[in-house]
């Protein structure tokens, strides 16, 4: 009911009245957009308009390239790369109105974009510097909601970049200002849209986190240099008496795999619990996806389990296709589950977990079939050093791997 919901308001508010033969498309430029959300709060983000088939979306250090754009009178279709995310809007003569809209999850948040206008507008002088790291915890008033997390900022006057890591990932690529001792900091990435807004004052911040417009909660921060989050490597486990991983999933073409198949004996196998929807699993997709193409003559393996929000199977393997292809995916990426992304679900898929506690999660097998390590979580490139950090262990421990 919801879905017809959404879709009777999108086709009633952005019906064309124009009787104009050649639609309308974007103007050449920069543009301020913004997701209208709870509280009277706004995410920004800013995006170029390239020409009318090619949008650059900006967030710090971070470019999406998006190329899905199609044109009906007077109205715009913005199809997001990797993600089923597509904003759905109207040209008007001087501001661009409409939609962002995640389907499978039945979400709408109001859309607007204006010309030439930056990211948060700088108001005053900052009175705070929050370069450095933040010992975090989100939601600290609520233990069954309760999470840790570290800020990791630089400030060059007003502007603000960095990220929050979590034990299970991090919030990509955050931009942002400082006005007085007022932080805002947004990201949108198609998936996953962004604020987190706080009041800085001795080394303590204070502030809420936004994610669309269905979620907000409290955060707290206090200044900590020398904080860190738990090992990645010790928050998901094998059970008691199992040694090594079991499953049968369908490829896209309907073949059952299994880690008992040929192509995986006597390899290194490397197990990708995900789901297309992920944008941390997109980063670790990204990695896994060059490194499998280098390396592919060596005996090693990746495989992909997709737990997937699609609704049915033929949406699932849509979803599927579309991360392989424009990621250049050349390992198998099973459905493991579609109508829903649940970890509870998803760990009785594989009992032999203790939990899943995590999209991603990865699970490395020596050439003996055993399980030799399971990392929770993704640190992507917005982590900077942690990422890099990542990278060279993950090689290092491949490496090892293959020479036994």
């Amino acid at each position: 009911m919801k879905s017809f919901f959404i879709t009777l308001i999108i086709t009633f508010t952005l019906h064309s009245c124009t009787s104009e033969k050649k639609p309308k498309t974007l103007t050449t430029g920069s543009y301020k957009a913004s997701l209208l959300i709870q509280d009277n709060e706004q995410i920004p983000f800013i995006f170029d308009v390239l020409n009318d088939k090619k949008i650059n979306i900006y967030n710090a250090n971070e470019v999406i390239s998006v190329h899905e754009i199609s044109y009906n009178n007077d109205s715009v279709t913005i199809q997001l790369p990797y993600f089923e995310g597509y904003i759905k809007a109207k040209i008007n003569n001087e501001s661009i109105t409409g939609y962002f809209v995640k389907p499978s999850l039945n979400r709408i948040v109001s859309f607007v974009a204006t010309p030439n206008l930056p990211r948060f507008a700088i108001t005053a002088t900052p009175t705070q510097n929050v370069t450095g790291n933040w010992e975090t915890v989100f939601s600290p008033n609520s233990e069954e909601d309760k999470y840790i997390a570290k800020g990791i900022f630089t400030q060059n006057n007003n502007k603000v970049t960095g990220t929050f890591r979590t034990t299970t990932g991090d919030y990509r690529y955050l931009e942002g200002i400082i006005n007085g001792d007022s932080l805002q900091l947004s990201t949108f990435d198609g998936a996953h849209a962004f604020l987190f807004a706080a009041k800085v004052s001795d080394s303590i911040m204070k502030g809420i986190f936004y994610s669309g417009n269905h979620w907000k909660e409290p955060f707290t921060a206090k200044l900590n240099n020398d904080f860190e989050l738990p090992e990645a490597e010790s928050l998901t486990n094998l059970k008691e008496g199992y040694e090594t991983l079991e499953f049968s999933f369908p490829d896209e073409n309907d073949n059952i795999i299994s880690l008992k198949d040929d192509r995986f004996k006597d390899k290194v196998v490397v197990v990708q619990i995900m789901g297309t929807w992920c944008p941390n699993c997109l980063d670790e997709s990204k990695f896994y996806a060059d490194y499998y193409t280098k390396n592919k003559n060596k005996d090693i393996e990746f495989v992909a389990l997709a737990f997937e929000v699609a609704k049915t199977k033929e949406e699932g393997f849509a979803f599927i296709k579309r991360l392989k292809e424009q990621t250049e995916i050349n390992y198998p990426v099973l459905l493991a589950q579609y109508g829903s992304s649940s970890k509870i679900d998803a760990q009785k898929k594989l009992p032999m977990l203790d939990h899943v506690l995590s999209y991603p999660t990865t699970v490395f097998i020596d050439k003996k079939g055993k399980v030799r390590k399971i990392h929770t979580g993704f640190n992507g490139p917005a982590t900077g050093q942690k990422y890099e950090d990542f990278k060279k262990k993950f090689n290092d421990f491949i490496t090892e791997l293959l020479q036994e």
